[in-house]
């Protein structure tokens, strides 16, 4: 079995998070001690990936409950309700924060007493928690079905275990490929702004004894034709009902170089990823992030005082150029409304 860095711990009421801007150089945890804490790690992305960060956010709603223990309950009530609109206002592009939100929502409202309400918040977080590591370990076995020994396979941004609660998704086959002695090959692409792909996955996928090697974004074309990629998959932010994703920026030009070059594209994401309330990508807020992350590297500057910067943290990727998006549930090919509802048993519409 593999072994997992925890990204986020939760023990007692009290959160706590690997700072993932200190790696690879430091791995330090962090106690989040109140709110404004909490919505600054996630802004910063010292927590991130969607999933970790849905965790996350439930686990701060308990830590919220937890310091209410006196007063009217429904004054108490609409505070949660208020640190839960809070927490869902860092991640607009990200559906999985809304979704944990959502149930844990409910719970609010249904709560009669004060005891009640943190204690049934609390069981229902950390259910969410082995669940999500369930799903990612579900998710992985899925997607090594699509590989074979010896197979190259490229990938962007960090969809592993520090983005989840385990495995990961896009990493996730790679770990049971090394539990199953399977050997693959990993390409990392850096993924600016912020080198998530340098910085974490590489790190992560090194320490896990996984063989990795590290590319630039702009290396792409180059190294699938000369490195013999046969694959590229990622993660997800949100995959609204028609298959059309939102990942990191960057993804919607590997999945047109997967189309030019005749290679397989593949989405890895659990259930809770799918937006059913919007039809297609273009219903999808995309989020834009500091210019200095453009303009600076390292702190030092790079580019001229005053240049404008257009700096999206995420692209979304047609369901046309999707091979195929893997789930708990399985695999589901030629994404589309019909062949989501028909793979999922579910009628979206």
């Amino acid at each position: 079995m593999s072994q997992f860095v925890q990204s986020i711990i939760y023990e007692n009421g009290t959160v706590t998070i690997l700072d993932q801007t200190r790696l690879p150089q430091e791995e330090r945890y962090e106690v989040i001690q109140d709110l404004a804490q909490a919505i600054d790690a996630i802004k910063q992305l010292r927590v991130r990936g969607a999933p970790a960060i849905s965790l996350f956010g439930g686990f701060i709603l308990v830590q919220e409950a937890f310091r209410r223990t006196t007063g009217p309950l429904d004054e108490v009530k609409q505070e949660l309700l208020t640190v839960s609109a809070q927490l869902l206002a860092t991640r607009p592009t990200a559906v999985n924060l809304r979704n944990v939100l959502d149930e844990l929502n409910q719970l609010i409202v249904s709560a009669t007493t004060l005891a009640e309400l943190a204690k049934r918040l609390e069981q229902k977080a950390l259910a969410l928690y082995e669940a999500d590591a369930k799903t990612s370990r579900q998710i992985g076995i899925h997607a090594l079905e699509l590989f074979q020994s010896g197979d190259r396979v490229l990938t962007i941004c960090n969809a592993g275990s520090i983005a989840t609660a385990a495995y990961g998704t896009a990493l996730a086959p790679f770990y049971l490929a090394k539990e199953q002695g399977i050997p693959l090959a990993v390409y990392a692409s850096e993924t600016r702004p912020l080198l998530q792909g340098a910085r974490l996955t590489t790190w992560e996928l090194q320490r896990a004894g996984i063989d990795v090697t590290l590319i630039t974004d702009n290396m792409v074309a180059h190294t699938i034709k000369e490195k013999n990629i046969t694959a590229i998959i990622v993660g997800a932010d949100r995959i609204t009902r028609n298959g059309d994703t939102a990942n990191k920026i960057g993804t919607f030009q590997l999945a047109l170089l997967a189309r030019a070059f005749g290679i397989p594209f593949y989405v890895a994401a659990p259930l809770s990823t799918f937006d059913f309330t919007s039809l297609s990508g273009d219903e999808i807020e995309i989020e834009e992030r500091a210019t200095t992350e453009v303009t600076q590297f390292a702190g030092q500057v790079t580019a001229p005082a005053g240049v404008p910067v257009f700096n999206p943290a995420f692209d979304v990727t047609p369901h046309e150029l999707i091979t195929a998006i893997i789930t708990e549930l399985g695999v589901i090919e030629q994404p589309s409304v019909e062949t989501i509802e028909q793979t999922l048993g579910l009628n979206t519409i």
